[in-house]
């Protein structure tokens, strides 16, 4: 019994520090068909009743994997990813629809001597995830596989004020009605940067990180994450760290790794002062600024990439030197992750928004709209009344924050007569 209360007392800290925070899980599909499943929703109904707001993803590959095998259907795989075809998809929608009843189950359990008895949940799912395909990359055509475009952030907020647990599955849909299969670490890891949730947990099959020596890693940062995945290569594992390292630079404070095999490692990462698995948590130290010409250098880095890609148009360090003053930048620990650049048109009350660049390894993290809002500020400050926008491939995201389709007439006669033909870019205007 000293022992009960002494961990109890140990514990209260984090019993006060975790109410009315919001934590996503991801609990894979190989975790709900292990034996310790039961105890991580007896885990997890804890936690509610202590007051933390849940969103619950589960994934589903075993499960689809064997209704492939019970169809005579072989599965295909590009890169890691499933292609799912349109029979494949009749697969993945039976798995996900019995997994997602199965777990609403298990939730609403109220048996008598057990941890269920007395707990009165509600468990809430729906369309809250919108999805895109993924196309066709190198020659293969992903058909129905897709990724995360948007997560329903009002409307999960909204059911998490009322007390519901959120159960998200690895489905997502998109405005014309079509229904995409998606990773469900790609689903927890969107859900968690969109809705700011104070953590993301990461059920593996192992306790956490395991080191070449075998020994559990317990603390990382974001920034030692890469030596790691290299190391360790194509595994579920690599998956679950890279995961949580897109998290944390997404703006979630910390993310842990946690074992669905070990009877209590939920509770034990979360209300001990070592914890169980393996916790990877940011070091906030960014800043959006003007861009000083010591900066040349790390503009260079960061847009090089999507020069060589055609997606930005070529600047050489000279230009980039000349231009320095146009740009503004978003630093991280010395390192620039973003940029965005405004040039005012020549005889014009009008200006271009070029050059909006995010580091891949920091994309989600709202760094883009960050640098947006400063552009139009600094055009407002500068009396211009339109801003305009050239872009190949990234329309729909401004068309989102209020550009409307334009064209070279409408441009002011000093940047149409500079506008590439051959390049075919798409304009956009938006009043200020």
């Amino acid at each position: 019994m000293p022992e009960y209360v002494n961990w109890l007392r140990h514990a209260s800290p984090y019993i006060n520090a975790h109410r009315d925070c919001t934590f996503v899980v991801m609990l894979p599909g190989d975790g709900v068909e292990h034996p310790n499943f039961g105890n991580i929703v007896h885990d997890l109904v804890l936690l509610h009743s202590l007051g933390v707001r849940l969103v619950l993803v589960h994934g589903s590959r075993p499960q689809i994997e064997t209704r492939l095998a019970a169809r005579g259907l072989t599965p295909h795989y590009h890169h890691g990813m499933r292609i799912t075809d349109a029979a494949t998809l009749e697969c993945v929608i039976d798995a996900v629809g019995q997994l997602r009843i199965a777990i609403e189950a298990r939730l609403s359990m109220d048996m008598a001597s057990s941890p269920m008895q007395g707990s009165r949940l509600r468990v809430a799912s729906g369309n809250l995830v919108t999805a895109r395909p993924i196309g066709v990359l190198e020659g293969v055509d992903y058909h129905h596989t897709g990724e995360v475009r948007r997560v329903d952030r009002k409307g999960i907020n909204r059911l998490l004020d009322e007390r519901s647990i959120v159960l998200l599955s690895p489905l997502g849909y998109s405005p014309t009605g079509e229904i995409f299969n998606l990773a469900c670490e790609d689903v927890a890891t969107r859900a968690a940067i969109d809705l700011g949730a104070d953590k993301l947990l990461l059920f593996g099959a192992d306790l956490g990180l395991i080191d070449e020596n075998g020994r559990l890693v317990r603390e990382l940062r974001p920034q030692q994450v890469p030596a790691h995945l290299q190391r360790l290569g194509s595994n579920y594992q690599a998956e679950l760290l890279d995961a949580a390292a897109e998290a944390c630079r997404g703006g979630v404070a910390r993310s842990h790794i946690v074992s669905y095999a070990e009877d209590g490692a939920l509770l034990t990462e979360l209300f001990t002062r070592d914890g169980g698995g393996t916790l990877v948590a940011q070091e906030q130290f960014e800043v959006v600024r003007e861009a000083a010409i010591e900066d040349v250098g790390g503009l260079l880095d960061l847009i090089s990439p999507l020069e060589e890609q055609g997606i930005l148009v070529r600047r050489s360090r000279e230009v980039l030197e000349r231009e320095i003053e146009q740009f503004s930048v978003v630093e991280r620990e010395g390192m620039i992750i973003a940029c965005a650049a405004l040039y005012q048109i020549a005889d014009s009350d009008a200006g271009e928004l070029a050059c909006l660049a995010v580091n891949p390894e920091y994309r989600h993290g709202g760094r883009g709209d960050e640098l947006l809002e400063r552009i139009e500020t600094r055009a407002r400050a500068q009396g211009l009344k339109t801003l305009f926008v050239l872009t190949t491939r990234t329309a729909h995201w401004f068309r989102e924050r209020g550009f409307v389709p334009s064209s070279v007439e409408r441009l002011p006669s000093a940047r149409a007569s500079l506008y590439n033909y051959q390049r075919n870019s798409k304009i956009f205007e938006k009043a200020l």
